[in-house]
């Protein structure tokens, strides 16, 4: 969906409007270190994403912390592409608040190099993302406890971060939601979720389709029930008709607060080794800077370092500081100061690719994407009262579903699923042609669902090109180099083309359109998807969490890095592995939960 191009034309009187309508305004905010009242903090937070948004907010609840958080991105303020829910894709791949980063080239998909966008922005990632919010189920969590050895992991004990973290608010049009979501499954949280604020007629073609399938499509009312398994109306993270982002949801409400401090558009550089204490490293001192031929710039934290930088950035910072493994830092001249082979290791992304059909409707959105006069129309109304289309993410039902438990791959893979409330695939409909790898045809009417593999087996890597720290990193997620991953495509594209077979779809759907919905045989469709598979924006795992004697790993159970002193990780690089859920809601309960450790470590 290349839509950015449409909203030029409004740009000017769009800002204005937009400033004045959503009422945000940043009180300490600083872009130069020079303006900071000192260096000094009881707390330093690199990175102003999901996970450190909440950091900032939860330990600032304390007047006696001082907090300052550095953000390499620039304001979210006055960015029409970030407020507006239905142009989260004006932001994609590449623009001012990403990191623009690609991949290497991927050995099982023929070679391509993906584009592999972060958000570089307060909020983060959670400001460019297409806002679908799953928590995931509870065995997700379970196993986390498991694989760490630590019953705080466990659903039980995080179910009160859950609720902490957000809330259930009406769509924006305010139709009744009833029968389609459980508001007994939400909380109290600042991060605003709702259902979509304008109907599509998807929504009831698939809710019905589902509840006359019997255990194939399963409907479930509410995917942040604890059993994440069936088909729903998406929930998205938004409020009357905007994005709630981390930066909306947490910072912009608190930043006011005399003990919080904000510095964006500068870079971490490193992290400073201050001291040691029995022969363990002491990192709590941070270098910075806003380009790279500037003047390097180092604030210390006197209690904690809390790294925050995301799955990309956060072991890109570990690496270059001299923690990770001895034996690549070395040949790019950095000295070894802590040998933790794990960082950067284990990156797992969930693998997602667009499967379309021509349908027999004039009210898709392809039209919008088209004309610029119905796309300025859809914006003006925005602009009024945040309703219509623009109010509303472009996805409007998701479906996490399992493979059988006798399928033929269960015979010499086992399930990486978490268990049974956990899915292997997911499909995820918009009313129109979502354009990830060809572009949206000029004429016709198309839906999509995009299929993504949830309960991937493939990992990949992050690793350091030079020394540089203004120079990115190589990113390698392995797409879809396991035969379980191929397999789980495999179903997942067979299980929406029998969805879409299904008697409400009848006299609506034409036809299947595009490279994917030609392919037949199995080997096509793998054949296929090796040249239509993109990224769906959710890494994790290169700087995982394992029991605190463990080899393996590079955090312990309380986020605090192995062998070191003075510094812990709070983002989902320190998943133990991917959720079968999108990932922000996954992280803003990680990042509640360790906010307690932090505030209890420090009380």
């Amino acid at each position: 969906m290349r839509w950015q191009r449409f909203t030029s034309g409004l740009a000017s009187v769009a800002l204005a409007a937009l400033a004045v309508s959503t009422n945000l305004a940043y009180g300490a905010l600083y872009t130069d270190a020079s303006q900071l009242p000192t260096l000094d903090y009881d707390f330093v937070v690199i990175g102003a994403g999901a996970a450190g948004n909440v950091i900032a907010t939860r330990l600032t609840e304390n007047p006696n912390f001082s907090v300052l958080v550095i953000e390499a991105g620039i304001s979210d303020q006055g960015i029409l592409d970030v407020e507006v829910p239905f142009l989260a894709l004006a932001n994609l791949p590449n623009s001012s608040v990403t990191w623009n980063y690609s991949t290497t080239p991927q050995a099982s998909l023929n070679n391509r190099v993906l584009t592999y966008p972060r958000g570089r922005v307060l909020g983060g990632s959670t400001s460019i993302n297409l806002m679908t919010y799953t928590r995931g189920s509870d065995d997700e969590y379970n196993r986390w406890a498991e694989l760490t050895g630590d019953d705080s992991w466990a659903w039980k004990n995080l179910a009160p971060f859950y609720f902490k973290s957000s809330r259930l608010v009406p769509p924006v049009d305010n139709h009744s939601t009833a029968g389609l979501v459980d508001p007994a499954d939400h909380g109290f949280g600042p991060v605003e979720v709702s259902l979509p604020g304008l109907p599509s007629e998807l929504d009831g073609r698939v809710v019905n389709t589902s509840k006359s399938s019997g255990a194939e499509f399963p409907f479930n009312i509410d995917i942040q029930s604890g059993d994440s398994v069936g088909v729903g109306i998406a929930q998205s993270t938004i409020g009357g008709g905007i994005r709630s982002s981390s930066s909306r949801a947490y910072l912009e409400p608190n930043i006011n607060r005399t003990n919080l401090h904000v510095l964006i558009q500068n870079t971490v550089t490193r992290l400073v080794q201050s001291g040691s204490s029995r022969g363990v490293p002491i990192f709590k001192q941070v270098e910075f800077a806003p380009s790279s031929s500037a003047k390097r710039t180092i604030v210390t934290a006197n209690k904690e370092v809390i790294l925050s930088a995301g799955s990309i950035g956060t072991p890109q910072i570990l690496m270059l500081s001299g923690i990770g493994d001895a034996t690549e830092l070395k040949p790019l001249g950095i000295k070894p100061v802590v040998n933790l082979p794990d960082v950067g290791k284990n990156l797992q992304d969930h693998p997602i690719m667009s499967n379309y059909w021509v349908v027999n409707s004039n009210n898709t959105f392809d039209d919008v994407l088209r004309n610029a006069s119905i796309f300025n129309a859809d914006l003006a109304q925005w602009l009024a009262n945040k309703t219509g289309l623009f109010g509303n993410a472009p996805a409007n039902a998701v479906a996490f579903l399992r493979i059988p438990n006798n399928a033929s791959i269960f015979k010499s893979v086992r399930d990486p699923s978490a268990g049974p409330g956990s899915a292997h695939f997911e499909m995820i409909w918009a009313d129109g042609f979502a354009a990830s790898v060809i572009p949206q045809p000029a004429t016709g009417h198309f839906v999509t669902i995009n299929t993504a593999v949830v309960s991937p087996t493939s990992a990949g890597s992050v690793r350091l090109a030079s020394a540089d720290p203004f120079t990115f990193p190589l990113i390698d997620p392995n797409f879809f180099n396991t035969s379980f991953d191929q397999s789980a495509m495999l179903s997942a594209v067979k299980a929406a083309r029998a969805f879409m077979a299904a008697p409400p779809w009848q006299g609506f759907v034409v036809s299947r359109f595009g490279p994917v919905g030609t392919a037949e045989t199995d080997e096509d469709i793998i054949a296929a998807a090796r040249d239509a598979i993109v990224t769906i924006w959710h890494p994790t795992s290169t700087a995982r969490m394992s029991p605190r004697h463990a080899s393996w790993g590079v955090v312990d159970p309380q986020l605090l890095v192995k062998g070191v002193s003075g510094l812990r990780i709070v983002d989902a690089s320190v998943m133990p592995i991917i959720p079968a859920a999108h990932t922000s809601a996954p992280t803003y309960i990680l990042a509640e939960r360790a906010a307690q450790f932090i505030k209890e470590a420090w009380s």
